[in-house]
């Protein structure tokens, strides 16, 4: 049997060695694997008897279900490798529990709703954040068996985790809408730096509060004039000084001068608030037109007089004067009636038939 297509059912001993080679497999029982051509086929599940609950770490072993799950790896002498890892529903044991049941995570080798290990992943982030698009997935086909897309490296792109911010001294907090007039959320920014600090799930007082009793390093507070995050200033950051940025100061100032003219547009609009200027003005059709510079004096006049005196010969060349009305009942002439004459001419004057 050729090398390119071995399919081999290791054994113990074979498969610590193949987790040796392969780290993320070290959790796991491999039960077989397969080359065909540029790709490794291995077949996996989890060494453990069971697994902790997520939500109250309990250590669960009851089995509800079972089933497959595909997951990419990083390339192996320049093969793809593809591993089939069987995992187990576990029930959670503890009756106060919220979660009923959840599927085991081995350690290294599988995260929640992903398709790729957690070592082709970081991989694949790298190459990302270095080229991205078409040179990224170029360099992840040569260099790594790994067929990517440019769209899914963008993805990746995205999906990083941003750096983390450090201690903020001026602290900017504003709402933004996720979906508007539904679900909205709060920026934290540091007003020196100009980056974000963090994001809030909503715009709730308490949840902005708690997030700045964890930073007591908070020494000033931008806002709006909201009071959920006066109210949350107040609690979480007694300490800092809480300010109007300039972006809302302009704002609020436009909108109280629009009232105010709002207020007063009647006394605008009188003649006693016209004043001189605008009593002496003219009507816009009223006033002489301005001549554009090059044009000749009167060349609007004579263009109005040939307008009208084409329009003058359309409409006499629409019907002859000497050709008498046709009436709605009358039909065609007979065939064959009149000679060329006839054909050519619409009556006895010299106009030709249109």
């Amino acid at each position: 049997m050729s090398v390119s297509q071995a399919v081999v059912s290791l054994s113990a001993q074979q498969a610590q060695v193949l987790g040796v080679l392969l780290p993320c497999l070290s959790g796991t029982v491999v039960d077989r694997a397969e080359i065909s051509g540029d790709l490794v086929r291995i077949w996996v599940r989890a060494a453990a008897g069971g697994a902790a609950c997520p939500d109250c770490g309990t250590w669960c072993t009851a089995v509800r279900d079972r089933y497959r799950r595909r997951l990419r790896d990083g390339s192996a002498g320049g093969r793809r490798v593809l591993i089939w890892l069987v995992v187990r529903l576990l029930r959670c044991g503890n009756a106060e529990c919220p979660r009923a049941s959840f599927a085991e995570q081995p350690q290294g080798l599988a995260v929640p709703y992903a398709r790729r290990t957690p070592l082709l992943a970081g991989q694949l982030g790298a190459v990302a954040a270095a080229l991205a698009g078409r040179a990224g997935s170029r360099l992840a086909r040569a260099v790594l068996a790994v067929e990517v897309s440019r769209h899914t490296l963008i993805r990746v792109v995205m999906a990083l985790p941003g750096p983390a911010a450090g201690p903020v001294r001026v602290l900017g907090i504003d709402d933004f809408a996720l979906r508007k007039g539904r679900d909205y959320a709060t920026l934290l920014a540091d007003m020196e730096t100009g980056e974000p600090a963090d994001v809030l799930p909503d715009r709730e007082a308490g949840t902005a509060a708690g997030w700045l009793r964890a930073h007591p390093e908070v020494e000033v507070i931008c806002r709006d004039r909201a009071g959920a995050y006066a109210e949350a200033a107040r609690d979480g950051a007694p300490q800092a000084v809480q300010v109007a940025d300039r972006w809302h100061l302009w704002r609020n100032l436009c909108e109280y001068a629009g009232q105010a003219v709002a207020r007063h547009q009647g006394c605008l609009a009188g003649p006693g608030c016209a004043g001189p200027a605008r009593q002496q003005e003219q009507p816009r059709e009223q006033q002489p037109r301005e001549q554009p510079a090059g044009v000749p004096a009167g060349l609007d006049a004579v263009i109005r007089q040939r307008h009208a005196a084409v329009h003058q010969l359309r409409a006499g060349a629409r019907r002859c004067p000497g050709r008498p009305p046709r009436s709605a009942s009358a039909g065609r002439p007979p065939a064959g009636s009149g000679g060329p004459a006839a054909r050519t001419r619409c009556c006895g004057c010299a106009a030709p038939r249109r």
